[in-house]
């Protein structure tokens, strides 16, 4: 099978991109399994920018819905009428959503993709029950095709996961209709749209540093808070396209179509058709198919990697040897006074050297080939935390400080522990490394 690529057109409502548009690919068509790699090397093809439907349960539990119980856990998924009885959501009319979307114009618009449009919307902060445009609060409502990529298992899991999970780092869903074939969800409106399209558009203002970190912290704090629920939940599908920022470019997480229990009881993955973006997909999970957390981690080395450098996890148009950023970025690690070459240029040399050689090593880590060797989420979180104190902030006005240009040939890639021969303690090394470098500044 060939690539599938699609790539959503971007519209503006209000001078802001598309926001809430998924460019979500799948590396096989529906219902259709693809055996991992074998001797022939021929692996799993990576499309483009398409959705796909979420398997649910062949047996759910109708008596242990998901949610935070008494101890703060989630429990066992619910069936679909109690995912739709969820009492933190509104079942719209299909009649008030158009009244919203002022009949979904073409003015509303924010953006479309495989799974429909995304128009803007405006409801009463009270009522919920549509109001003209400009007064009550603004929403964004995505209204699926009949025939688009998102069918109806992916609308139900982002009803059941956005409707019964609550962070400050996850989207708010406020609503849904489901009326024959028409599907829609209510969400809260993010103004400045999604990080993908203040790294990547022509016309965006680059991001600060600063900014750039508070991002990657509060995209942290939301993954944290996934894989650490009971039973834990693997995102499955982190991307820039999928983290939005609010006003304060705080960010919340959208778009959890794909998002799938983690392993329960003694098993150490969950076996899943392959779904994901390319670019951004772990490369045991594009392998064999197995899912656990740690694919999420490599997707957020991947994401962290794009805002250090203003680039796209895969990109066509550069060179050949430029395409994939992991890939373009690894020899430059090499070598701590080479980092320089892979940084965004849009920064214009307005980075914390030392705040951005740690982000930089942060990331090797999380993309690292052997899954058994990359960070858990948490200690993700605490290493970028860190890098938000004022020694890490501070813009140096010098060449790097001598401890980052020592030891130029250490890569922190090239060098970290591989194998299953290697020690269980050995694991652990290198960020014990990064470690005693922070508290060293």
């Amino acid at each position: 099978m060939g690539n599938c690529i699609f790539r959503p057109k971007l519209k503006k409502v209000d001078g802001v991109f598309n926001p809430y548009a998924s460019n979500k690919m799948i590396m096989n068509p529906p219902n259709v399994y693809i055996p991992p790699r074998g001797a022939s090397g021929q692996g799993i093809p990576l499309p483009s920018q398409c959705s796909h439907p979420l398997p649910t349960p062949t047996s759910p539990q109708k008596n242990n819905p998901v949610g935070k119980n008494r101890n703060g856990t989630l429990q066992n998924l619910p069936t679909e009428s109690q995912i739709l009885a969820s009492p933190g959501l509104k079942s719209f009319l299909y009649s008030e959503l158009v009244e919203a979307t002022a009949a979904f114009s073409a003015d509303n618009l924010l953006g479309e993709g495989g799974f429909g449009c995304v128009y803007k919307g405006w409801l009463d902060i009270d009522t919920l029950a549509p109001v003209r445009p400009g007064s009550g609060m603004a929403v964004a409502v995505k209204k699926l095709r009949p025939q688009g990529y998102q069918g109806h298992k992916e609308w139900l899991s982002e009803v059941n996961y956005l409707g019964r999970l609550h962070h400050p780092n996850l989207v708010k869903l406020i609503g849904f209709c489901l009326k024959g074939e028409n599907r829609l969800l209510v969400y809260e409106y993010m103004p400045q749209g999604s990080l993908e399209n203040h790294l990547f558009k022509n016309d965006r203002r680059p991001l600060s540093w600063e900014t750039r970190m508070k991002i990657a912290v509060g995209a942290a704090r939301g993954l944290t808070f996934l894989h650490n629920s009971e039973p834990q939940i693997i995102y499955r599908d982190f991307k820039a396209s999928n983290i939005l920022l609010d006003s304060d470019f705080n960010v919340k997480l959208s778009d959890f179509g794909l998002a799938k229990r983690g392993p329960t009881g003694d098993q150490t993955h969950v076996s899943t058709i392959v779904m994901g973006t390319e670019g951004y997909a772990a490369p045991e999970y594009i392998r064999t198919g197995r899912l656990t957390a740690k694919c999420d981690i490599y997707s957020f080395g991947v994401v962290l990697f794009e805002l250090i450098t203003g680039r796209v996890a895969v990109d066509y148009r550069r060179a050949k040897e430029e395409q994939n950023l992991v890939s373009w970025v690894k020899p430059h690690l090499r070598n701590k006074r080479a980092l320089v070459r892979i940084m965004d240029n849009s920064l214009e040399g307005q980075y914390p050297r030392r705040g951005a050689f740690v982000a930089a090593t942060l990331a090797s880590y999380c993309v690292n080939p052997e899954h058994k060797f990359r960070p858990p989420m948490s200690e993700v979180l605490g290493y970028l935390e860190q890098l938000q104190s004022p020694k890490f902030l501070t813009l140096p006005p010098s060449p790097p400080p001598d401890a980052m240009r020592s030891s130029t040939n250490w890569s922190p890639i090239n060098r970290m522990p591989r194998g299953p021969s290697r020690p269980a303690h050995l694991k652990s090394q290198h960020h014990s490394r990064l470690s005693r470098y922070i508290e060293s500044r």
